[in-house]
């Protein structure tokens, strides 16, 4: 099995669906008031960079990262097909995400996901993210968990 992580077009068909497979999943899970999650017109913005998981060439991951004017950076979109979980494929995309992002000396990286995301806050909070306020737009609600971490602590650790 051959795990490829590029930057790739959002608007790619089997993109597209895989990003409309992780819109039903954050359906299933939170009110439409409580999903942040930006389209696909919004991925392709400039000030994005999006990444794509293939596992034998097909997408089953993908992530994005939208650059702040400050030097700060927030994680977007990070979805992994439940068929292509297990192959440490969100994982590979985080470390790439991290990578670009040090690439613009980017020292603080910031993430809003759900509670009820069990998985993905496990995943987050073993990649040294920590619990934090809002940021950016974002405002205090039941359904966001916002999380940040420190890039400078992650060079050291290295």
């Amino acid at each position: 099995m051959t795990v490829t992580i590029a930057i790739e077009q959002p608007k790619q068909p089997d993109v597209a669906a895989l990003i409309g497979l992780s819109d039903d999943y954050m359906a299933s899970l939170y009110p439409p008031e409580g999903n942040f999650a930006v389209d696909l017109d919004a991925l392709c913005q400039p000030d994005i960079s999006f990444l794509v998981g293939r596992l034998d060439g097909k997408a089953v991951g993908c992530g994005g990262i939208k650059w702040f004017a400050d030097g700060s950076a927030e994680l977007k979109r990070i979805f992994v097909h439940d068929d292509a979980r297990g192959h440490g494929i969100g994982r590979k995309i985080m470390a790439e995400l991290e990578m670009q992002a040090a690439s613009r000396n980017v020292i603080r990286l910031y993430l809003e996901t759900g509670p009820l995301n069990v998985e993905a806050v496990r995943l987050y909070e073993a990649l040294g993210y920590q619990s934090c306020g809002p940021f950016a737009d974002y405002e205090e609600n039941p359904h966001s968990l916002f999380m940040t971490k420190d890039l400078k602590q992650r060079e050291a650790a290295q």
